[in-house]
């Protein structure tokens, strides 16, 4: 079975093509920005354009706008392609790309945005020990449980800490998808944003204010 790996919820942008395990071709860019515009052409330059059995993309946390694209990209894709959609969270595939060469329990730190880092402890079978929590920096270094911190903040976060453990500098790349579990793959494509939307919705008025005047 072909399979299409997306994800583009952080700086970087990345998608790759495989046929089981084994990957065909992948494109891994950090640009920050402009997601919209690459993430196409991007699929586009992979063997027969990308196109799959199953579309695999990240659900979050991360990036609002990198989410949303990603997810609205492989909805698109897998109705066009009559393909199975699922999705997984970001912080799995770091914990995934954190144990090469062999699994080890791990502590995921990535940008939460607003100064804040998301953070997720895994423990070394990669079953996660608590929920991914957006916290900032100093609540943080307290909620790491482990020696090994893996993510784009891992490092802001041992220099934190200073007591000797290991930053791995990681981002999700769609080219080590292969190393998710199937049990990690959902068909619930809600987008898992981390913490509350920036954008909050006006107050409704106090309901005394809204009853109209009595005669």
């Amino acid at each position: 079975m072909r399979v299409l790996a997306i994800d583009c919820a952080t700086e970087a942008c990345s998608a790759a093509l495989f046929d089981g395990t084994r990957r065909l071709d992948g494109r891994c860019e950090t640009i920050g920005r402009g997601h919209a515009e690459r993430l196409v052409p991007m699929i586009a330059e992979l063997p027969d354009r990308g196109r799959a059995d199953r579309i695999v993309v990240s659900l979050g946390p991360g990036s609002f706008t990198g989410v949303r694209i990603g997810l609205a990209a492989a909805r698109a894709l897998g109705l066009a392609w009559g393909a199975e959609v699922l999705g997984y969270p970001t912080l799995e595939l770091v914990r995934a790309r954190s144990w090469q060469p062999q699994p080890r329990a791990v502590t995921v730190c990535m940008n939460g945005g607003h100064g804040e880092f998301f953070v997720q402890n895994f423990a070394e079978d990669g079953s996660a020990q608590d929920m991914v929590q957006s916290l900032p920096p100093e609540e943080a270094a307290k909620a790491a449980q482990h020696k090994v911190i893996a993510g784009n903040k891992a490092q802001a976060l041992v220099d934190l800490l200073d007591d000797g453990r290991l930053a791995l500098d990681l981002l999700p790349d769609a080219n080590y998808a292969c190393l998710l579990h199937e049990s990690r793959l959902t068909p619930d494509l809600s987008p898992l944003y981390g913490r509350a939307p920036d954008a909050k919705p006006q107050h409704k008025r106090e309901a005394s204010l809204q009853e109209p005047r009595q005669p």
